[in-house]
């Protein structure tokens, strides 16, 4: 799914209940995650929540771009996890550092309704992510 498309379908729904549902069922679409994949050098640190992010470096068409894996133990970060995916996911080092996610959460109207803790743990995953990014442009 790319994010173009939740924007979408965001547009249609006007209840946070709705958009709150809709965003745990992209959770529940990311893909299996792999025990061993939940190890220290993966996990998020500043979440409240369980968070393990994994990035895989592949060149396409001649650059490279970053892909990510990741899981959360709660349904909501786990859908938050699948909005960044939609974000970043498939994109080159310099378009994850130059993109604003926490803009485009914001135009989805998830800013106003996370509770501070998870406003915290979702900025400590885009700055995990932008981290990542800022490393393979470096290598």
């Amino acid at each position: 799914m790319t994010i173009e498309q939740i924007l979408d379908d965001f547009s249609y729904l006007d209840d946070w209940e709705d958009r709150y549902r809709y965003v745990i069922e992209l959770g529940k679409a990311l893909p299996e995650f792999s025990e061993t994949d939940r190890s220290p050098a993966n996990k998020v640190e500043g979440c409240v929540s369980q968070v393990w992010l994994k990035t895989r470096a592949e060149s396409r068409d001649g650059k490279t771009v970053l892909t990510f894996t990741g899981d959360s133990d709660a349904h909501i970060v786990r859908g938050l996890i699948a909005i960044l995916f939609a974000i970043y996911s498939g994109h080159s080092p310099e378009e994850i550092t130059a993109t604003d996610a926490a803009a485009i959460m914001s135009q989805l109207g998830l800013k106003d309704h996370l509770t501070q803790q998870r406003s915290n743990g979702l900025h400590a995953m885009i700055a995990r992510i932008r981290a990542e990014a800022s490393a393979a442009a470096a290598a």
